[in-house]
C-alpha cells in the first residue's frame, strides 16, 4: 500500500516533467560515456534549455541523489533513478498491428530497448506479410492478436495502420486486455479511461516544421 509520502509525490510529477526525463537520460548517459563522473545542474540546464532551478526540482522528484559541493550530482546514480522511473530498467513487451512502412520500420528499430520497450510481434490482415519476418520478429494475422495478447500477457499496443481502420484496432487491442495504445494513424480514437492512448500526429509536426521554415524565410 501506498503511503501520503508516496502518493502526494506522484501528485507533484506533472507531465512536463515526466516529458523532460529522457531529455536528462539521453545527456547524462552521453556525458557518462566521455568518462564525466560528476555534473552540475547549471551544465545540466544549459543543455536541456531549462533553468537550473527546475533541474534540481525535476531530479529531486526522481532521485535521492543529493549532489556534492563543488562537484555536482553523481552521474551514474541518476541514470540508474531516471531509469528507473520510467521503466527502462524492466522491458515491457509490445505488439504492432500494422506491418507496413511505418510497423516494419519499428520492429527493426533496436533503439526502443534502450527505452524499454521490446516489440515481440506486429499483426496485419494482408496475406503476402503474414508469415514474413521483420528483424527476426514474425508478422502474424489480425485474428490472432488476442489470444497472443493474452497468452503473453502483453500489456503495450503500438497503432501504424490507415485511419480507416485505426478505432477497430484500437478496440480489437483493448478487448484482448492491452492498457497502453501509442497510435501513429491520423485519426483521433477513442478509448476506456482505464487505457492510456498517446497519439502522434506526424503531419501536425511536419506542418510545424514546414511552418518554422517559411517563417524563416520571410525574414
Amino acid at each position: 500500500m501506498k503511503n501520503k509520502e508516496t502518493e502526494g509525490k506522484e501528485r507533484e510529477i506533472s507531465k512536463a516533467t515526466i516529458a523532460r526525463m529522457p531529455l536528462y537520460l539521453h545527456f547524462l548517459q552521453d556525458e557518462y560515456s566521455k568518462g564525466a563522473q560528476y555534473i552540475s545542474s547549471t551544465v545540466i540546464a544549459q543543455n536541456i534549455s531549462v533553468s537550473s532551478v527546475l533541474v534540481r526540482k525535476d531530479l529531486a522528484l526522481v532521485s535521492s541523489e543529493a549532489g556534492r559541493p563543488r562537484l555536482g550530482f553523481a552521474i551514474s546514480r541518476l541514470i540508474v533513478d531516471i531509469e528507473k522511473f520510467l521503466g527502462y530498467d524492466n522491458l515491457s513487451d509490445a505488439v504492432i498491428v500494422g506491418a507496413g512502412g511505418l510497423g516494419r520500420a519499428f520492429l527493426g528499430y533496436e533503439g526502443f530497448k534502450n527505452n524499454g520497450l521490446n516489440i515481440v510481434a506486429a499483426f496485419d490482415v494482408k496475406e503476402k506479410l503474414i508469415g514474413t519476418t521483420v528483424a527476426g520478429k514474425v508478422i502474424l494475422p489480425l485474428s490472432d492478436l488476442d489470444a497472443f495478447v493474452k497468452e503473453h500477457k502483453i500489456r503495450i499496443g503500438i497503432i501504424t495502420v490507415p485511419k480507416v481502420a485505426a478505432q477497430d484496432v484500437l478496440n480489437k487491442m483493448v478487448e484482448a486486455g492491452i492498457k497502453a495504445i501509442w497510435n501513429f494513424a491520423p485519426a483521433p480514437l477513442r478509448a476506456p479511461k482505464d487505457v492510456v492512448l498517446k497519439t502522434e500526429d506526424l503531419a501536425a509536426s511536419l506542418a510545424m516544421l514546414a511552418g518554422k521554415i517559411y517563417q524563416a524565410g520571410e525574414r
